[in-house]
């Protein structure tokens, strides 16, 4: 849905063909790598959005490390934090 939006600010998603244009891969690429839970998206019956944040969370993990970012141990850590804190208690979500 290309319908241009009057004030509407920056995307807070992108379709996987937008979100691989910014990353400069191939869309079928970045499908590959979420469906192995390897970067981060959300599936709305069947199909898959990026979040914008998700990807402006990889852009400054990179500019900040000057290393090589990896999504799929980004998405690993959260889920190891997040059931740590669910054994001990805290938020499960």
């Amino acid at each position: 849905m290309d319908t241009p939006m009057p004030n509407a600010g920056a995307p807070v998603f992108y379709t996987v063909r937008e979100a691989a244009l910014i990353v400069r891969v191939d869309p079928s690429t970045l499908y590959r790598a979420i469906r192995e839970d390897a970067f981060p998206a959300v599936r709305v019956r069947y199909r898959y959005v990026i979040p914008a944040a998700a990807l402006e969370q990889l852009v400054t993990a990179a500019a900040e490390s000057g290393q090589c970012v990896d999504p799929a141990r980004m998405i690993a850590q959260r889920r190891t934090a997040r059931e740590i804190a669910r054994l001990n208690g805290g938020d499960a979500r």
